[in-house]
This record gives structure tokens, C-alpha cells and sequence, in this order.
């Protein structure tokens, strides 16, 4: 058990590193509004977050 949660440590930690240099600053704050909002079964704050990593993920219109 405790290597299964040393697993999902490096994991998540590797998930947040990749989105910080990939996307910056908000990149981290998108996936933390999604991280916060799904933990806490808050549709709103997991529903900017979600949106807030897609458009960081399609990039500007045009």
C-alpha cells in the first residue's frame, strides 16, 4: 500500500512539473482549480479549471 502511494506521489508531482513548463503559472492554477474543485465535489471551481487548462491547451483564437 505504502508503494502505491509513493506512485501516485511521483506521478502527481511529474503531472505538475510537465504542466509548469509546458504552460506556466496557469497552467498550475488551472490544474490546481480542477485538482481543488474535483476533491471537493464543487462543480464551479473544477468547471474553471477545466476550462482555464483548455484554453491554455488550444492557445489563442486565430
Amino acid at each position: 500500500m505504502p508503494a502505491i502511494a509513493l506512485l501516485a506521489a511521483v506521478v502527481a508531482v511529474a503531472l505538475e512539473q510537465l504542466v509548469q513548463w509546458k504552460y506556466g503559472p496557469m497552467g498550475i492554477v488551472g490544474l490546481l482549480l480542477l485538482t481543488v474543485g474535483v476533491k471537493a465535489k464543487n462543480a464551479t471551481c473544477s468547471s474553471i479549471g477545466a476550462v482555464v487548462l483548455a484554453l491554455m491547451v488550444t492557445g489563442p483564437a486565430g
